[in-house]
């Protein structure tokens, strides 16, 4: 068996065994909270760039598939699990995860402490990483892991978001997805931004109805309102939102001229673009057991999670509402306009691993053009 080292930033080493590919990564590491999913996690555009540490002890017993991916290929720099499973069972696997990741360059370490892991970076906070599959000094590897680019002002979004225009025109990939009969955005034409969108994302917005048109994060507003949509929606991604300045300047020139719905970075971009201000949280929230309350509702509803950054709610400008808070931290995971058709929320209400309670914003979101029309 291969050797496998973690060796972190502030000289904490952690050991295991190699699958995957071999080679050397460095990245940001973090801790993956949900107990399914991941496939899902690790094809998720989110992740460009970080070193995923599962918590749940067996990854890989369902193996994997197509229709579970969130891209086109693995987008972690790198997985650390605690027992890895050699059979995937499943009756929807056609591989198994150690290959997959092979295929893909991406490398991985197994039988590693990850519970230790998970600790460390809670209590330390997330942090630059070095993950060898090749040897290597730890001592060595624990100083490149400190020169490596720190994840705050690097723009990872040029890196995920697709090249053109395309259309979408699929819907959930199995009878395993929560399906509707209504279709409230029936005729509606809707914009997708992608920052680093997740399939299912895509895959909602057409159960709701809607009419998709996926288009690059730097398409500028111009050419967006020239597709003639009638609703724009703000996908997730990668990293810290601020350096993103061109998604910022093409936000503030949509907004008022056409409804839009944000997720997770999107909803940090709208509101860098409404005036607030965003910040890095110590470990982040990655997961699919976070509960959120609406505020006007007070319904809690138990949500997938995924991000390192967060909108500063003091920062709020007059002109929004916190609509949503987590009840972990009170960080802020939703707004609305006062005035204006848009929203958006911190949470992925597509899941994607996790529950579904709220799956109803896609219909929201629907609700919304048709009120202003």
């Amino acid at each position: 068996m291969r050797r496998a080292i973690l060796a972190l930033e502030d000289g904490r080493i952690f050991e295991g065994i190699a699958f995957g590919a071999i080679g050397e990564v460095a990245a940001e590491v973090v801790f993956n909270t949900a107990m399914t999913g991941y496939q899902e996690v690790i094809t998720d555009p989110s992740y460009c760039k970080q070193l995923v540490t599962f918590t749940s002890p067996h990854i890989g017993n369902v193996g994997v598939n197509p229709d579970d991916e969130e891209s086109a290929a693995p987008q972690v720099a790198g997985v650390i699990v605690r027992d890895l499973s050699a059979i995937g069972s499943n009756y929807r696997s056609t591989g198994e995860i150690s290959s997959y990741l092979k295929e893909a360059g991406v490398p991985g370490m197994a039988e590693a402490d990850t519970r230790a892991i998970a600790r460390h970076i809670r209590r330390e906070g997330a942090m630059r990483a070095v993950l060898s599959t090749n040897g290597g000094d730890a001592g060595s590897l624990a100083r490149k892991a400190s020169e490596s680019p720190l994840m705050e002002g690097r723009d990872l979004v040029s890196e995920v978001t697709c090249k053109d225009v395309r259309t979408w025109t699929d819907g959930f990939a199995t009878p395993l997805s929560p399906r509707s009969d209504e279709k409230p955005g029936e005729g509606l034409k809707v914009v997708a931004v992608d920052y680093g969108i997740k399939r299912t994302i895509l895959r909602h917005l057409v159960e709701a109805g809607f009419a998709v048109t996926q288009v690059p994060a730097t398409l500028p507003a111009r050419e967006i309102l020239d597709l003639q949509p009638d609703g724009v929606f703000l996908s997730n991604g990668p990293g810290d939102p601020a350096p993103v300045t061109y998604g910022v300047e093409i936000v503030r020139d949509l907004i008022g001229k056409v409804p839009i719905f944000g997720i997770c970075l999107g909803h940090q971009i709208l509101c860098l673009a409404l005036g607030a201000r965003t910040y890095k949280l110590k470990f982040g929230h990655r997961g699919a057991n976070h509960p959120v309350l609406d505020l006007e509702t007070r319904r809690v509803a138990i949500t997938s999670q995924n991000h390192g950054f967060a909108v500063d709610k003091d920062s709020l400008p007059d002109t929004l509402r916190a609509s949503h808070v987590n009840l972990n931290d009170r960080t802020l995971e939703g707004v609305r306009h006062r005035s204006l058709p848009l929203f958006s929320v911190q949470y992925h209400p597509e899941a994607s691993p996790g529950p579904h309670d709220a799956s109803d914003l896609f219909a929201q979101f629907g609700d919304l053009i048709r009120q202003r029309s």
